[in-house]
Order: C-alpha cells, then sequence, then structure tokens
C-alpha cells in the first residue's frame, strides 16, 4: 500500500472511522480514487493531515449515521 494511502487510512482511523468502513473504501478503486481526490483537493485548500482528517471523517460518520436511521425506518416499516 502507498505511504500517503496509508497515511490517509490511518489517520482517519485516528478520528473514529470504524475499521470495516475503511476497508471497504480502500478495497473499492472507485472509493479510494474519490476520497484521495477529495483529500487532495482539501491540501490544496490549505487544510493540514489532521484537518482535513477531521473533515473528511466527518462526512463519512454522518453518512453511516444517515444510512443506519434509513435502515431502522426501513425495519420499523416492514
Amino acid at each position: 500500500m502507498e505511504i500517503s494511502i496509508l497515511n490517509m487510512y490511518q489517520r482517519l482511523r485516528d478520528y473514529h472511522v470504524p475499521v470495516q468502513v475503511l476497508d471497504e473504501i480502500f478495497s473499492n478503486e472507485s472509493d479510494l480514487k474519490t476520497l484521495s481526490d477529495s483529500w487532495k483537493a482539501l491540501e490544496d485548500g490549505g487544510l493540514m493531515g489532521d484537518e482535513i482528517a477531521e473533515e473528511v471523517s466527518a462526512v463519512i460518520l454522518d453518512e453511516l449515521e444517515d444510512n443506519l436511521v434509513q435502515s431502522l425506518s426501513d425495519d420499523i416499516k416492514k
């Protein structure tokens, strides 16, 4: 694994993104490209590693929460 990719993985893990979610993202080329492109855009915007990880992890965790709420509401409807 490339050092920059390993760095992203470790930083996101440090910001409480579950390992299972990271493994899923990092094993999918399309998801990994999206993450890498987003990370680079934030770097180009002047953010540093931990700031980027904090921003990206917030998005991932929000998305996970939205999916959990949706799946729970689907279960209630059944």
